[in-house]
């Protein structure tokens, strides 16, 4: 394309100034759009809008600050340095790429190359060349903080930063330096700056590697040095009150910080691999320890039937799956409705999460002897009305677990098993007599978590082929009253990921629950005391109107809170 010419024919050039910047293009090698800039003929908003209208690319907006690291991260540094483009949003398997000269031939092959290679779609966006700058200093921000801090105890060490050697005494020493400070919180504020859940530090062969975890998807944000190592790990270790001088074995400990004028909990667990410690940072936001039953995403019978479990004056209440699906947030919205003067709450976790004014919440010790099941025999000695279990990990917590049932208690707890309808033959392996299963048990809560939508940007979209096949089907399979008033077919629409300022471009704005809730009924009770299979107790509760966690799925899809991939994603290995 010719700018130059374009800006003569619109009577901005005169034929004497045109000829003049053509000659210097082709003497200095720079782009029309470098020459017409430094000349200061039009304004660079000005210049791209044309280029736009020209070109027939919509010119993008996007604001460099409001596209996360993550999405950046999609185009590789060297190609966006290379060929002046950048990721600007990723929708589901789609990505916004921004380019500066979209019509350059080998820009266009570049990317080509990179979509085949990562398997996405594209569609191109221009950006002016203030906006490249702008989303390369933005990706490269927490690199060039860390950066600086490198060289700045580089230089306090005389140039080197080989302490892998060094004595104990001289680590402690190393980690009050400022530039480990500096180092430890640049990554703390970036991690809280880009909503992460977790922060892996994981040392591998040849680099130190830095992930967080946005949205349950983990994200690698940064690479350092491999000696600087056991500097941070130590400062860490130091603010969490662990032992620095011990690396054989795993610790956990954890931390308070303000960062951005935000008082932040922090949970640390290290964890001894080849190449040394890994660190993994759990942020703890208190906002999550507070949410209602609707927040976390219980709705319709789900709802009706937790709200009904906990007003009865005993009963044993398990959540299962996953470790990160939630079960910890979930009991503490039930924790929270529950503590009503009158009611005494004890709790046993390992380790507590969030702190709950009214409840007493107590941190098992296993290389003390203080475990689940030691801690279950003290608390019935405190006379409580509710307890709380961490988890039911053997055959004595169980038994423990249920005899506080049958006595009078509201009782939580976690158990390791896939799905609602495991966690029956799961606390019969683990010795509980069928017959007290069902006087006991009142609910059993499966969970995962899923990405929902940014309310503000979403698009109404009719299903691609596979996506409405699935919808279909578990439709088809849903109880009567669940899908009532569902349209299927030719009219059916769902919703899609589209990226604004509010999602910072992701189009996912937070995280909601996937819940599968057994309810105890006559007829179950009557099943267990036949010793059935996980199959068997899972025809048994659809035929009474569970919703597995695939339909509740397809009505939150329905709802426009999600989509279908994400849903897909959660509980792909229940299929």
């Amino acid at each position: 394309m010719k700018l130059l010419e374009e800006l003569f024919a619109n009577g901005v050039l005169s034929e004497q100034k045109l000829d003049e910047l053509q000659k210097e293009v082709e003497k200095s090698g720079k782009t029309e759009e470098e020459v017409i800039l430094e000349n200061n003929i039009v304004s660079e908003d000005s210049l791209f809008a044309l280029k736009s209208k020209f070109l027939k690319i919509p010119l993008s907006k996007t604001k460099p600050e409001d596209v996360p690291l993550n999405v950046l991260d999609l185009i590789p540094e060297e190609a966006s340095l290379n060929y002046k483009m950048a990721a600007l949003a990723k929708d589901e398997n789609s990505i916004d790429v921004g380019m500066v000269y979209p019509e350059d031939i080998a820009a266009q092959n570049a990317l080509r190359f990179l979509a085949g290679q990562q398997n996405f779609n594209y569609k191109v966006f221009l950006i002016t060349i203030s906006d490249l700058n702008e989303f390369l200093k933005q990706r490269k921000s927490i690199k060039i903080e860390t950066k600086k801090a490198l060289e700045e105890l580089a230089k306090e060490r005389g140039g080197s930063l080989d302490v892998l050697g060094a004595p104990i005494e001289q680590k402690n020493v190393i980690t009050g330096e400022a530039p480990i400070i500096k180092m430890v919180l640049v990554i703390l504020r970036y991690a809280i700056e880009a909503k992460a859940s977790d922060i892996h530090i994981e040392p591998g062969r040849d680099k130190l590697l830095v992930r967080f975890r946005v949205f349950g998807i983990l994200h690698s944000s940064l690479f350092l040095p491999l000696k600087v190592h056991p500097s941070i790990v130590a400062r860490i270790k130091i603010i969490s009150s662990l032992k620095i001088d011990e690396n054989r074995i795993p610790q956990d400990g954890r931390f308070s910080a303000k960062i951005n004028n935000q008082d932040i909990d922090f949970r640390v667990s290290t964890f001894p691999t080849l190449y040394g410690e890994k660190v993994e940072i759990r942020v703890l936001d208190s906002s999550q320890g507070k949410k209602s039953f609707e927040e976390l995403g219980l709705f319709g019978r789900n709802l009706e039937l937790v709200k009904e479990a906990i007003k009865k004056p005993y009963g044993l209440i398990l959540f299962v799956g996953p470790t990160g699906s939630g079960k910890t947030t979930t009991q503490y919205a039930i924790l929270r409705v529950l503590n009503q003067e009158g009611v005494n709450i004890v709790t046993l976790e390992d380790p507590i999460e969030y702190a709950i004014a009214g409840v007493n919440q107590s941190q098992v010790k296993p290389e003390i002897g203080y475990n689940f099941a030691s801690g279950l025999r003290q608390i019935l000695r405190q006379d409580p009305n509710v307890i709380m279990v961490g988890e039911v990990r053997d055959e004595e917590t169980a038994g423990l677990v249920i005899n506080a049932a049958l006595t009078g208690h509201v009782v939580l707890s976690t158990l390791h098993t896939n799905s609602a309808a495991g966690a029956v033959p799961r606390l019969m392996d683990m010795g509980v007599k069928p017959f007290l299963i069902p006087s006991t048990l009142k609910l059993v809560i499966s969970q995962r978590l899923i990405r929902t939508l940014c309310q503000k940007c979403k698009i109404k979209i009719r299903p691609a082929e596979k996506a409405k096949n699935y919808l279909q089907e578990k439709i088809k399979t849903m109880p009567a009253y669940a899908k009532n008033g569902i349209k299927s077919g030719e009219a059916l629409y769902v919703y899609g990921a589209k990226g604004c300022e509010d999602c910072n471009f992701t189009g996912y704005a937070g995280r909601v629950g996937l819940f599968e809730i057994l309810s105890m009924t006559e007829n179950i009770a009557d099943l267990i005391l036949e010793k059935p299979g996980e199959g068997s107790i899972l025809k048994a509760v659809r035929k009474q109107g569970m919703l597995t966690m695939e339909q509740e799925g397809v009505l939150k899809i329905l709802a426009g809170q999600t989509t279908v991939e994400e849903v897909m994603r959660a509980t792909e290995e229940r299929e």
